[in-house]
């Protein structure tokens, strides 16, 4: 008896000491992220930098860019000269084998009259070597300030009609006759003589010519002439370049229009012509036609 009322004191108190223990709940304690917290900035755009603007620079710096005063200023860059050159050294070295004025004073006259192209005679009439209309001109013309204001200059449809029509110019007027007597190819003694048979009024104009041959290296276009069949006569070539110049006074240019579907071939078998003869008239080298184009069909 006395061992039961012992173990029933003994639960009693050991109910009494569980009811009194604090329940401690254990949970495993997630780690809670701290709340991002949300900051009012303006983010700098990430711009990327022009890849080619530097090297822009550079090419820009390094090209040499200058003034060209002649019917008009223009600044121009030396790859602008280069270009003029490379698109018209075929006709000049055409017109040197066929009117004996060297190549490289087509070229540099072309450049200095024309500002290399983009000069305002230039892009308004085609007009490359600044001629004015003198009497007995009857093409269109423009007027334009020179020497006094609005002076009448040749208006072309195309620049190779400038550059034929430079030739003529030169070969036709007694004053320039001299010139053709020269040494082939000697540049400096033609761009001398244009100034003395008056050509520019510009004291400076024949050092001008021989800086640009020899800057960009234009008598190669004289050599390439003079190393292929070149007439060496000299009596016999003023002859001729007479009589061909009172035979295109007196003949009137017939043009053609160029059609769609047109080509050399076609055009030259239409009006009885070689197509080497026609290119050659036309001061062509390449085998490129437009619509609406004209040519010298005569």
């Amino acid at each position: 008896m006395f061992k039961k009322i012992l173990l029933l004191f003994i639960l009693l108190f050991l109910v009494g000491c569980k009811a009194t223990k604090p329940v401690i709940i254990t949970t495993k304690k997630v780690p809670v992220k701290p709340k991002s917290q949300v900051v009012n900035t303006t983010k700098k755009p990430n711009i990327a930098k022009p890849l080619y603007a530097k090297p822009e620079k550079q090419e820009q710096n390094n090209q040499e860019t200058e003034v060209i005063v002649s019917t008009s200023k223009t600044v121009v860059t030396n790859e602008v000269i280069k270009a003029y050159i490379s698109q018209f050294k075929d006709i000049a070295m055409g017109n040197m084998k066929n009117y004996g004025i060297p190549a490289s004073i087509i070229l540099a006259q072309g450049i200095l009259e024309s500002g290399a192209g983009v000069g305002d005679l230039a892009i308004s009439a085609n007009n490359h070597f600044g001629i004015k209309c003198h009497e007995g001109w009857t093409g269109e013309s423009v007027r334009h300030d020179d020497d006094s204001e609005q002076e009448c200059f040749r208006k072309y449809n195309y620049p190779s009609e400038s550059f034929k029509d430079h030739a003529i110019f030169l070969t036709g007027r007694s004053r320039y006759a001299k010139l053709f007597a020269l040494q082939k190819g000697d540049y400096k003694a033609w761009a001398k003589g244009l100034r003395t048979a008056g050509y520019a009024t510009d004291p400076r104009y024949p050092d001008k010519l021989i800086s640009y041959i020899e800057r960009y290296n234009l008598h190669q276009y004289d050599n390439q002439v003079l190393d292929v069949n070149y007439v060496s006569n000299e009596k016999q070539l003023v002859e001729e370049l007479t009589l061909e110049t009172k035979k295109s006074k007196r003949e009137d240019l017939a043009l053609y229009e160029v059609q769609k579907g047109d080509t050399f071939y076609s055009i030259s078998k239409k009006f009885n012509l070689m197509v080497d003869e026609l290119k050659r008239i036309n001061n062509l080298s390449n085998n490129i036609l437009s619509i609406g184009q004209k040519l010298i069909v005569k």
